[in-house]
């Protein structure tokens, strides 16, 4: 039988209207082939890779090396609570390397003496080793998608991937500035602690930003994240052009300072949970393969 009209020959004109262009066209004519949605075949270009395995020891021991920045916090209440200065050390005026400072006396025109530096120059070298080892152990590929197992990162798309190794990179520098500045404390002469402060605060502002940017839509934290890179960012900012001379010196330097740790642990949060999760569902499904088992 003879059809006046098959698909190797022309169409007259066509009653559904012209072509859409969400659809692909065969090869015999300007018309289309596929059904509507469907695509052609992806090319090499548009190839997917998926992150690695969210299981693994080394993704958790990243997460938890994070997280443990904030046991900083915990130092520096107690040796701000053991402080044997003339006047109570004042969490507004008082400068963060003060309390690490080794010897008592004046020094920059204030009034310093910390008998637990040791334990706040200890905690400065803690929180810095934690994001050093977060750094060399969370994967590129897990930092892209906030540690969501399975999730595709189009290969072609590179600043996903670009972004990741930035905040590895920025927060390994960081956590450099931070044992820097516990390894050599303001008073000993040198002004290598200025440079790891430094370090600390510019590197931690730019890895939050970058990293609550890359999150936003996989975490609800990604703001919050973003909102501290902000804060210490702002807060950088206001200390560089007013070189810290203003009436609460130390309200300021906090504000660049505390913003990164936060981050830093809100981030290892977000993965060191993801992580736990997925070790949990692979245990289980390897407990039921066994226990099917004749």
């Amino acid at each position: 039988m003879l059809y006046p009209l098959s698909y190797e020959g022309m169409f007259p004109v066509d009653p559904a209207g012209p072509v859409r262009p969400d659809t692909d066209t065969s090869i015999q004519g300007a018309r289309p082939y596929y059904a509507l949605g469907m695509r052609s075949a992806p090319s090499s270009a548009s190839a997917v890779a998926y992150i690695p395995d969210t299981t693994s020891t080394r993704q958790y021991i990243g997460a938890w090396s994070v997280l443990s920045v904030l046991q900083y916090f915990a130092a520096e209440a107690a040796v701000i609570a053991a402080w044997a200065g003339p006047r109570p050390y004042d969490l507004r005026t008082g400068y963060i390397s003060d309390l690490g400072a080794i010897y008592c006396g004046i020094y920059d025109g204030r009034e310093v003496c910390s008998p637990l530096n040791w334990l706040m120059n200890a905690s400065f070298v803690v929180q810095g080793l934690g994001m050093v080892l977060g750094a060399l152990l969370l994967s590129t590929g897990l930092l892209c998608v906030a540690a969501r197992a399975g999730t595709p990162v189009p290969a072609a798309r590179r600043k996903p991937w670009l972004a990741a190794a930035a905040v590895r990179i920025l927060t390994g520098t960081a956590g450099a500035g931070t044992v820097l500045v516990g390894l050599v404390p303001e008073d000993v002469g040198s002004f290598w602690h200025y440079v790891g402060a430094v370090m600390y605060f510019v590197a931690g502002a730019l890895a939050l930003l970058v990293l609550g940017l890359l999150w936003l839509h996989k975490t609800p934290l990604a703001w919050f994240i973003l909102a501290c890179g902000v804060v210490s960012a702002a807060a950088l900012i206001t200390a560089g052009v007013t070189g810290l001379n203003v009436p609460e010196p130390g309200t300021l330097e906090r504000l660049m300072g505390y913003p990164v740790t936060v981050g830093v642990a809100a981030a290892g949060l977000v993965i060191a949970q993801r992580v736990h999760r997925h070790r949990q569902a692979a245990a289980e499904l390897r407990l039921t393969a066994a226990a099917g088992r004749p």
